[in-house]
């Protein structure tokens, strides 16, 4: 197994954190015993361990020197705090891997004093095993440690490696905030739904089953989405009605705009440039 016989210590054990413990022993990728959770809540980490069986700690320098792995999955704006109580043990760790958004490889690198860094960018459904994570790594990661990287990847759901760290940026705008634009137009169809007369509890399930059964539908199909929009829109139909009104108010636009602002607020929030205006 890729992962047999080594330790893996996640800095911050929150959300996201948790997520990758759950799909690694869900999936038995690893032991309990193989995973140290690191977090400064005693509560937080005796929840984990009371639930998964793993190694609990509040000490993120102790937690370092016990891995072979580190993860850091902790929040963008305590990295700084943490990267230095990381430091010695991180040096000989055999892989960094980072799922916090917008952290430089270079800072992470530099922080750690430990080359051998992969930057994820995963996203919410991660949560329930059905995310897609994108991610690159450093040349000084070996292959038996990419081999590492993209099991441990897997526990979020798919994953897709790409070769330039400004990808990771991109990743942040369509995936990492996708789900985003996703709840708000589910929110808007409920919405219109509950204008026309169904109860919330209908006009909700309604729309969480549509949204469920057309992405279903178009990865069993294998379909474009312009064909598959085309087989449910009939000349002069309902279906035809709305889009025209969707096409008009310039849907297509707004979208194309609202990801590149994220794009380049990602890039800004990293530190780099480069986010050339579509425009």
């Amino acid at each position: 197994m890729t992962l047999q016989d080594v330790t893996i210590a996640f800095i911050g054990s929150g959300a996201m954190g948790e997520s990758m413990i759950k799909g690694l022993l869900n999936k038995k990728l690893v032991g309990p015993g193989q995973i140290i959770a690191a977090d400064p809540r005693l509560e937080r980490v005796d929840e984990l361990a009371a639930t998964y069986g793993l190694r609990p700690t509040t000490d993120n320098a102790e937690a370092a020197e016990a891995a072979d792995i580190l993860v850091l999955s902790v929040k963008p704006q305590v990295l700084d705090h943490v990267m230095p109580e990381v430091r010695h043990g991180a040096r000989s760790a055999k892989l960094i891997l980072s799922i916090i958004a917008g952290a430089r490889i270079k800072t992470i690198a530099d922080g750690v004093a430990n080359p051998g860094v992969v930057r994820s960018m995963p996203n919410t459904p991660a949560q329930i095993g059905q995310g897609i994570t994108v991610w690159t790594a450093t040349e000084e990661v070996l292959p038996p440690q990419r081999a590492q990287a993209e099991t441990l990847l897997s526990a979020f759901g798919e994953q897709i490696y790409v070769e330039d760290e400004r990808y990771l940026d991109m990743a942040t705008a369509l995936s990492g905030s996708g789900p985003a634009y996703v709840f708000l137009f589910m929110e808007a169809l409920i919405d219109a739904g509950v204008h026309m007369g169904f109860s919330r509890r209908d006009a909700e399930k309604l729309v969480l089953q549509t949204v469920r059964g057309s992405v279903e539908y178009a990865e069993a199909s294998g379909l474009h989405p312009a064909q598959l929009r085309n087989q449910v829109t009939s000349p002069g139909g309902t279906s035809a009605e709305a889009l025209y009104h969707l096409e008009k108010g310039g849907l297509r636009t707004v979208i194309a705009r609202s990801v590149w602002a994220a794009y380049q607020r990602s890039v800004e929030l990293g530190g780099g440039t480069g986010a050339r205006n579509p425009d």
